[in-house]
């Protein structure tokens, strides 16, 4: 399912980032979207975090121009 929501727990275990780089990416606005239903809750949903990860795709660990 496309529009499966998923916590950041699973979001970490996808990417290999910690739970606290997440947080710190979504305070950047670096990170893949999310979503909060409340204050104190925070969503992916699991196709956008995919998508996030396949537009990081590089060829070369030269910078990018």
């Amino acid at each position: 399912m496309s529009g499966e929501f998923i916590q950041p727990a699973e979001v970490a275990e996808i990417t290999g980032l910690s739970i606290a780089s997440l947080a710190q990416l979504r305070y950047e606005g670096k990170g893949p979207r999310f979503y909060k239903p409340t204050p104190h809750h925070v969503l992916y949903k699991r196709a956008e975090v995919i998508a996030w990860l396949e537009a990081s795709a590089r060829s070369t660990t030269a910078a990018q121009v």
